[in-house]
């Protein structure tokens, strides 16, 4: 069905009435075909003659403006059961029935590329997070099999808190498909700020001195030489959040400023409170190139590679599920100034008012 405006209002105006005016115009062309010769007193086999020709032609053009749409349509879906959801039908905006069934077709495959899209990102996410861990964890195990550590219950702890956070992180990182579906939950609790940042640090450490030692893997980085400092203040700072998500948070943020760090350069992580109650200010910097001001709003969208900060081939994922984690956390992350590096600052607000 299609709409017109009649009065301020709209009015349906359905293809029958179309293929209706159809067939009113053929019998109306024939009878002043008919009325003319008789008028002219032309033989009535002429006249049989033309009326044919001319319903013939009138059926004709009308056919081809009522299937060439179809054809459009058919060739659009067969593209979309083929995989491809890039192929938009032409004349949304016709004044007929076509015109909703176009719109209707174009928001179908827009819902399916969407859909395609998150469950690609939602495969490089998993990709992207679950480094970290696993470098750790086979670092441990390697030192254990080397010899450089002995399996004593402190390493074997180590190795099994490496494997709980994996298990922990695979059902987080499956929460990534509900954003647009719902409230993700929180797991808030209160916690030391200081041995909780402390721990993320020594995670790093591990993480790339074991990346380090077998060439690299997968764009990050292979850093060794960069000195990690923490500074939390006052030292018996608490803080009340997801443990797990605000790891993912300050994980992926060292990451990204170890990797832009110049040789020899520091790393700072930084935890005050903050300036409403209960809210806590957290903070990593590190002494690279920093990026343009003229990027700050876009460094945390999926996928934004950037110009200075990208070019060792990044997923440019990190950033992005750092503010997804902030944001169920009705937090605020951005790009800080900064004489020097580059600034990332996150605040979260204690009492939680978390966002699905």
């Amino acid at each position: 069905m299609s709409k017109v405006r009649v009065g301020g209002r709209k009015r349906s105006i359905s293809i029958r009435t179309k293929l209706g005016t159809l067939v009113v115009v053929s019998v109306l062309v024939t009878t002043g075909l008919l009325t003319a010769a008789l008028t002219a007193k032309i033989e009535l086999r002429f006249v049989t003659i033309f009326s044919v020709i001319a319903s013939l032609l009138i059926t004709q053009f009308a056919a081809h403006a009522l299937m060439s749409p179809l054809d459009e349509m058919n060739t659009v879906a067969r593209s979309i059961s083929h995989g491809d959801y890039t192929r938009r039908v032409r004349g949304a905006d016709r004044s007929d029935g076509f015109g909703e069934l176009a719109t209707t077709i174009n928001r179908m495959a827009e819902d399916l590329e969407a859909v395609d899209r998150h469950r690609k990102e939602l495969v490089a996410n998993v990709s992207h997070e679950l480094r970290t861990p696993i470098a750790a964890l086979r670092a441990v195990l390697e030192n254990v099999v080397d010899g450089v550590s002995d399996a004593d219950p402190a390493t074997m702890r180590t190795a099994l808190k490496q494997t709980e956070r994996l298990g922990r992180l695979v059902e987080t990182l499956l929460d990534l498909s509900r954003l647009d579906n719902g409230v993700v939950p929180l797991k808030a609790s209160r916690f030391e700020v200081w041995p909780y940042l402390s721990g993320v640090l020594k995670e790093a450490s591990l993480a790339s001195a074991h990346r380090a030692s077998s060439g690299g893997s997968g764009g990050q980085h292979t850093r060794t030489d960069v000195h990690l400092h923490l500074d939390v203040s006052p030292p018996e700072l608490t803080a009340h959040a997801d443990a797990e998500r605000l790891h993912q948070v300050m994980a992926n943020l060292i990451d990204n400023a170890v990797k832009h760090s110049p040789p020899h350069g520091r790393v700072t992580v930084r935890a005050r409170r903050g300036s409403q109650p209960e809210s806590l200010t957290l903070e990593v910097m590190d002494e690279g190139p920093g990026i343009p001001e003229s990027e700050w709003h876009q460094v945390f969208e999926r996928f934004n590679r950037g110009n200075a900060r990208q070019a060792d081939g990044g997923t440019g994922l990190g950033l992005a599920i750092a503010r997804w984690a902030v944001d169920l956390h009705g937090g605020r992350i951005g790009v800080a100034e900064s004489s020097r590096g580059c600034r990332i600052q996150v605040t979260l607000p204690g009492r939680l008012t978390a966002r699905g």
